[in-house]
């Protein structure tokens, strides 16, 4: 127990230092030039409480659940030998966890003309084909930079045949549908499937299984987008009404529709298909013993608490504060200051994203420290930044988002061939990673409150936010693997730690 409260603590404290900054940048603008209503900021206040809190029962859960069971179902599923059990479950498993990701059911209220139920199915079904894809080319060793080349050539190609309402949503679809729920899992998963292998590449192929599970999405929505004419391109965004008191503010927080009684079905929903999972590998492979199998059962607790905490918060207080401040920071005359507002609260609000904590860490622990986690975050800071700020000049001045995409992609494509591989899919990864709800419940409502006030098309302005905030980090975290790569030439590698254009991993053994 005492063990436990000191990792709690842990976890308290790294929240605290990652929310922090983000929460003390919004409370300066409420009190400078962006002043909020008294019921939105105590909102605010009381949902970034909410969210330290629940980020740290979230990364105590992912340690001592989903990365173990993730692991060993992938391990599992390889030693099999059986080819047909690594597409079924794989498939089975990508297609329920995404089927109750939390982000994804945000997205599909967003969506016009398009039924909920046919949206979600779609998507899930999207990624738990590419998991299968991302799975078997790992067993086969198949350089996931072709494979990035192949899929986004076909998802550009396919996009000068979808209408334009929806090509921002689909590359969004490709950011939220890789949340808090799905990446964790899907990370061990790989680890779990490395594990196996022996030859030197396989730590390197540990990586890159959210990267092509991210395709799946926009692929399915484009298709969509084709078979769905949508009759209006107007959004409402649902946001929680004024309060007058303490009391009613709280009664926001336990709201059917968006708080606690909400989002504890949700969660739920969510961690049903991971915990049946868990059950049945248990009762026919694992078999643990007693004490490991109920830590793993109170790990799972843990995760549901946390998420339940972290997404009340994360919509009921920093959501309208988002659409607020965007809105009141649009109708300044100055509204240029926007850019780089948006760009410094860019680069710490990364650091609030739960799935980012998993992904530095397990980076971190794969290569031995020779990709420390704080190059990651700030690699992933920069390209945060350097998103938002186009983002923003997007939204001022009308330009489509396929004018940053395709020119973005294509650098980040171009560079896979040219840094070592595990930076190409950690980077790839980091992209789907960095879109997770911090972005849905903060960033878009920020952008739809601008876009409002600038008399924009929501739709086709404010969407694809989520869709730049996934594409900087494939640039900025590659650029990172080629100062690597220069770093550690030939001449001045040891025997222990090396980085080749063949692609080895840089562990030191």
């Amino acid at each position: 127990m005492r063990r436990l409260k000191t990792i709690l603590s842990e976890h308290l404290l790294e929240s605290a230092k990652s929310v922090g900054p983000i929460v003390l940048i919004i409370i300066a603008l409420c009190f400078s030039i962006a002043p909020l209503s008294n019921s939105v900021f105590g909102a605010f206040l009381t949902g970034a409480a909410l969210l330290i809190l629940g980020m740290s029962f979230f990364n105590l859960g992912v340690q001592t659940a989903m990365t173990p069971i993730g692991e060993r179902i992938g391990t599992f599923i390889t030693r099999s030998r059986k080819l047909w059990i690594v597409v079924l479950v794989s498939f089975l498993i990508g297609f329920f966890i995404t089927l109750s990701e939390p982000d994804l059911q945000v997205l599909a209220n967003q969506i016009p003309s398009v039924p909920n139920a046919v949206l979600v199915v779609s998507v899930a079904v999207g990624v738990g084909l590419f998991l299968v894809t991302a799975l078997l080319r790992m067993l086969f060793s198949i350089p996931i930079s072709w494979i990035l080349l192949v899929c986004y050539i076909v998802v550009f190609g396919l996009a000068a045949f979808v209408p334009h309402e929806f090509l921002a949503i689909a590359f969004d679809a490709g950011g939220v549908t890789t949340g808090p729920m799905t990446v964790p899992f899907i990370m061990s998963l790989g680890l779990g499937v490395s594990a196996i292998r022996s030859d030197k590449h396989a730590s390197d192929d540990s990586f890159g299984l959210v990267a092509l599970s991210s395709v799946g999405p926009i692929l399915t929505v484009m298709i969509l987008g084709l078979l769905y004419h949508p009759e209006s391109a107007d959004y409402a965004a649902l946001l929680p009404g004024q309060t007058s008191n303490s009391v009613e503010l709280w009664g926001q927080f336990i709201n059917k529709e968006i708080g606690f009684a909400f989002y504890i079905e949700d969660v739920a929903l969510a961690l049903a298909p991971v915990f049946a999972s868990f059950v049945l590998f248990q009762l026919f492979a694992f078999r643990m013993k007693r004490k490991a199998f109920w830590k793993t059962i109170i790990g799972i607790f843990y995760t549901f608490v946390g998420l339940v905490l972290f997404l009340t918060g994360v919509n009921v207080g920093f959501m309208p504060a988002g659409h607020a401040l965007g809105g009141i920071l649009a109708e300044l005359p100055y509204n240029w200051i926007i850019i780089p507002i948006a760009m410094l609260i860019g680069y710490f609000i990364v650091a609030a994203e739960p799935a980012v904590h998993v992904l530095n860490r397990q980076v971190e622990e794969i290569s031995s420290g020779v990709i420390p986690a704080k190059a990651m975050r700030i690699s992933l800071s920069i390209g945060m930044c350097i998103s938002l700020g186009l983002s923003m000049i997007r939204l001022l001045t009308g330009i489509s988002v396929m004018w940053f995409l395709i020119p973005g992609y294509g650098i980040a494509l171009l560079l896979a061939f040219f840094v070592p591989k595990i930076f190409t899919a950690i980077a790839f990864d980091s992209g789907g990673v960095a879109s997770g709800p911090m972005t849905a419940t903060f960033l878009l409502p920020f952008a739809i409150g601008i876009c409002s006030c600038l008399d924009g098309r929501t739709i086709t302005d404010a969407f694809g936010i989520v869709a730049m905030v996934a594409m900087t980090p494939l640039i900025t975290i590659q650029i990172m693997g080629f100062f690597y790569k220069i770093r550690l030439k030939p001449s001045e590698e040891t025997e222990e730690t090396q980085f080749t254009d063949e692609g080895d991993s840089g562990i030191i053994e």
